[in-house]
């Protein structure tokens, strides 16, 4: 039989080693615990890029729709012509004959602009509503200078300048609308050089 020494010392060992093995374990435990609370902070943190990123898409292209609007009121070299139709189509629709007199740039670099002469001839209800018409349309524009005068009978003369709010167009191809334009001021005002009687 073993004596009581003996048996002390063997529960003494077993002790020491389930102490040890308990030891070992709660520190992989540990270790992995702390790798499993650095992979949450770092999903966290990816959810949080992610949730930022999507943001910021939203705004930019909140900001790209805004910025498609603001840029619709103002009229670029390249849209002259369309802008001078726009116009005529105004004057049209008053039964009011609008011929472009002269365009030309102005402003700075940071703020360019269009400079328009044009002169309208109808009724005189006619060419204030056509006057109204084109003050309001959605462009940044001004009117700078306008004269109404007397023709003959029931026909009066308008003549206004605009100053029309304009963005750069830094292509190569700017030369184009300006001949454009000097075409098309040349044919309208050939075609409208004889004061005629509207309705």
């Amino acid at each position: 039989m073993r004596s009581p020494l003996a048996h002390l010392l063997l529960a003494l060992v077993i002790s020491i080693a389930a102490i040890a093995s308990y030891g070992a374990w709660y520190a992989a435990v540990s270790n992995k615990s702390k790798e499993v609370a650095d992979l949450q902070g770092q999903i966290t943190a990816a959810t949080q890029s992610i949730g930022r990123v999507a943001s910021a898409r939203a705004a930019l292209a909140g900001i790209a729709d805004e910025e498609a609007k603001v840029r619709g009121y103002f009229v670029p070299e390249s849209g002259v012509v369309a802008f001078i139709n726009d116009l005529e189509s105004r004057g049209l629709a008053q039964k009011a004959a609008v011929t472009m007199l002269s365009v030309s740039t102005g402003g700075t670099a940071a703020r360019p602009t269009l400079l328009l002469s044009l002169s309208l001839e109808g009724t005189f209800d006619a060419i204030m509503r056509t006057v109204g018409a084109i003050e309001y349309a959605p462009y940044d524009l001004s009117i700078s200078t306008l004269s109404v005068g007397w023709e003959d009978k029931n026909t009066w003369r308008a003549d206004l300048n605009l100053v029309v709010g304009s963005v750069s167009t830094k292509t190569a191809s700017t030369t184009a609308p300006t001949a454009a334009v000097k075409v098309h001021t040349a044919a309208t005002t050939t075609a409208t050089s004889s004061p005629q009687s509207l309705p």
